[in-house]
């Protein structure tokens, strides 16, 4: 099948990898502007370009896909099928229409659960026993078309989402490969959302790293571990800003305010957090410092603890 891909980091790279492996002309590869990443902010292609590039495949950078010299390119290029993953835009009508088997999605969660910019992550957060991946017909409205096919997986305890996203970027360019040999075999199924049971994540920013102790150990393990690893959770712990990582559940009950350090020894930090409980903080990372064992940390920063 002639098909136009359009996907960013590495989760949508699996994807195109597979279908290179598939055997598909992939006659043009769309992606987001190369940009500066890093302390010395060198500027980097995205995982997907750099793949397109050793497959000598053409690749667009567009800042924008509603302009007519897009329409024109995509049109040009004769298309079968547009292939979508995390590319990051909202393909419009004019583009959707142009393939002969117009256009597919493949998405980080169970649609109608959790549409949106950060489904992975957010699995995680909401304390969600089981993900997956869906693929589904593109529509005009972000994560609302018919879907194809679904595939489950259980979300492990202490998962982060940097795991969470390697196994469903396997799971889903399986997935991806089945869909488009079944559109172009005329096999695939076509599946309408409930949209009264849909939900929606937002794009997630350093504002919404910072830890509240008041809330359930659960969730604030969920947080720490489907924050990872970006933005991360953090908190300030004894007078000093870290980012926190590893969180563990414990047995211990506490009187103590949300917040407060109640141990701190070689097992890590064990912080108060709502209804009694504790959570055990095993890994912290300071600014401008690398991660290390939270009981490296308190060597060079011992903390005075009361009896609980």
């Amino acid at each position: 099948m002639r098909i136009i891909f359009m996907g960013t980091p590495q989760f949508a790279a699996s994807s195109l990898k597979r279908l290179y492996e598939d055997g598909h002309e992939i006659v043009a590869v769309f992606t987001q502007p190369d940009k500066p990443k890093g302390r010395g902010h060198k500027v980097v292609m995205p995982p997907v370009k750099e793949l397109a590039l050793l497959k000598n495949t053409p690749v667009f950078q567009p800042v924008s896909l509603k302009s007519d010299e897009v329409i024109k390119q995509v049109s040009d290029l004769s298309p079968d099928i547009i292939v979508v993953v995390a590319y990051g835009r909202i393909l419009p009508q004019k583009l959707l229409n142009i393939p002969k088997y117009g256009a597919i999605n493949l998405h980080g969660s169970l649609l109608p659960k959790h549409r949106g910019a950060s489904p992975i992550q957010q699995a995680i957060i909401s304390g969600d026993k089981v993900t997956g991946v869906c693929t589904i017909h593109l529509t005009s409205e972000m994560d609302a078309g018919d879907i194809i096919y679904c595939q489950e997986t259980k979300i492990d305890e202490y998962e982060t989402s940097d795991k969470l996203f390697e196994r469903l970027a396997d799971i889903g360019a399986k997935l991806l490969s089945k869909t488009v040999e079944d559109i172009g075999s005329n096999l695939a199924p076509r599946t309408p959302q409930d949209s009264s049971k849909a939900t929606y994540t937002k794009q997630l920013s350093k504002n919404d790293s910072k830890v509240d102790w008041s809330k359930s150990s659960k969730e604030i393990v969920n947080l720490i571990c489907g924050l990872e690893p970006w933005p991360c959770a953090s908190a300030c712990i004894d007078s000093s800003e870290l980012k926190i990582f590893s969180p563990r559940y414990t047995d211990t009950k506490t009187n103590k305010a949300p917040g407060t350090v109640v141990k701190a020894d070689k097992n890590g930090i064990e912080i108060a957090c709502g209804g009694g409980e504790t959570v055990l903080i095993t890994e912290v990372q300071a600014a401008g410092k690398r991660r290390m064992a939270a009981s490296d940390w308190l060597l060079g920063h011992p903390i005075e603890v009361d009896a609980l």
